[in-house]
């Protein structure tokens, strides 16, 4: 059975376990095992916030390099842009040769999805004068070259990624 780790910022909603439950099981509905980063918890004695910091990364690598494949959630969080975290982990999933999946709520180009109050007066620039990219990708290019990004959420991004993966069995 494929792993597949599910990144994203649905780590920090107050319903975090609940929400890793459910993609659990909607993975499991397309015959996969998600990895989802609460799965493992701080070991007790671990008490200082920055050996925690450092226990959980080096746990959510492991799930990383444990997994087939990489399913993330890019929706803006805290701002415009994806969560600096899910972006970190889909750059390593990278470095290691795994597959990229990710999904959107909306989408459109970079430009186009860029909400009005952070469009500029002139086009292509954002508010605050920096050029908005032009290349017609929903994200950066950084993650909209290498992930392959549905519209829609989690369940869309695993029918790609079953679609894709299982076509080359």
């Amino acid at each position: 059975m494929l792993k597949i780790y599910l990144a994203g910022p649905d780590v920090f909603r107050p319903d975090a376990f609940e929400q890793g439950e459910r993609l659990k099981t909607l993975c499991a509905e397309f015959g996969l095992q998600g990895l989802y980063p609460l799965d493992h918890q701080v070991p007790e004695g671990i008490d200082q916030p920055q050996d925690q910091a450092l226990w959980i990364y080096q746990a959510n690598l492991a799930l990383i390099a444990e997994a087939d494949a990489v399913v993330a959630n890019l929706n803006p969080f805290r701002g415009t842009e994806p969560d600096s975290g899910t972006a970190f982990e889909l750059g390593y999933a990278a470095a290691l040769g795994k597959p990229l999946y990710g999904y959107i709520r909306e989408g459109g180009s970079c430009a186009e999805r860029l909400p009005c109050e952070w469009k500029g007066q002139e086009p292509g620039r954002d508010r605050d004068g920096n050029q908005v990219e032009a290349f017609g990708l929903p994200l950066n290019l950084m993650l909209g070259v290498p992930v392959q990004i549905a519209v829609g959420g989690a369940r869309e991004a695993l029918e790609l990624l079953k679609a894709e993966l299982f076509q080359e069995e």
